[in-house]
């Protein structure tokens, strides 16, 4: 059996017609390149945000699990003050949300291109919602809290503003996807724009804005915890209030509940998202 060499002008004649087939230092560079950046990255990080303190932390840490799990004179936890932040919190996600939905269902109409016909309005309409989306909660929280004091009031506001922004656009990219078949349908009855709307809009994209407000409902019920810290009323402020006397067991229950609060939430949810598409709930 024999063996045919390849002579080194041949090999250099292929090299030069198909330099695609070979591999050449920079391609090689290009492909290590960004995993070379990476990994110098990934310990540059490690390294100016001092992991190795975690080490050092570990007792502390070990101390804080303990305090969260150990309960002690539970007697004296002042229950009902901690239920009635958690209703508070529930209140202001509810009615945040309930607030957001309404003024959406109407925003969401005008920043759509297939109902809006103005370009200049439409355009205003999604630069201001961009504005609402684009500051988070937490910041609209401290805004409130410095406009109308502490209190749920605040949060009330917070979540309602960034919940407008956000559904608005949703609602309007609901609205832009409906089948067009079904408003021509309408609108050739002689109805009029708002009876095309009610009879030809709503009924096709009703489900989705149900099940969206919900999975916001959902969300700021998570929310309103966290503008509670910064004052703005709810279960979020009898944390930090625990936190600050190293009450870490109460911190404890209280996020238990609130967990258990979430996922009644979302049980509710998908029980009535299963009702508005018609879905049987059993």
């Amino acid at each position: 059996m024999s063996t045919a060499l390849v002579s080194p002008a041949l090999m250099a004649d292929v090299r030069a017609t198909h330099p695609e087939v070979f591999g050449t230092a920079w391609k090689t560079v290009k492909k290590w390149a960004p995993w070379v950046i990476a990994l110098v990255y990934l310990v540059w990080s490690l390294w100016y945000f001092d992991i190795a303190r975690l080490l050092n932390a570990s007792e502390r840490v070990w101390d804080l699990l303990r305090n969260f799990v150990v309960w002690r004179d539970m007697e004296s936890w002042q229950y009902g003050n901690i239920y009635t932040g958690i209703a508070q919190t529930l209140a202001m996600a509810f009615l945040g949300t309930l607030l957001g939905s309404i003024g959406a269902l109407f925003v969401g109409f005008l920043a759509a291109r297939n109902v809006m016909p103005f370009l200049v309005v439409r355009q205003v309409i999604r630069r201001v919602l961009d504005v609402l989306r684009g500051v988070d909660q937490l910041v609209w929280g401290l805004v409130f809290v410095r406009s109308v004091g502490l209190g749920p009031l605040a949060g009330v506001l917070a979540i309602f503003v960034s919940d407008l922004g956000t559904l608005s656009k949703l609602y309007s990219e609901a609205i832009e996807n409906i089948d067009r078949k079904q408003v021509e349908g309408v609108r050739a009855t002689g109805a009029g724009p708002l009876a095309v709307i009610r009879y030809g809009y709503i009924p096709q994209v009703l489900p989705v804005f149900i099940s969206q407000s919900l999975y916001f409902l959902e969300s700021n019920t998570r929310s309103a915890t966290i503008l509670g810290i910064v004052g703005a009323g709810g279960i979020g402020m009898i944390i930090i209030e625990r936190f600050r006397a190293s009450l870490y067991d109460q911190v404890a229950f209280v996020v238990l509940n609130v967990l258990v609060l979430i996922f009644l939430i979302d049980w509710l949810s998908k029980r009535v998202r299963l009702w508005a598409i018609g879905k049987n709930t059993d």
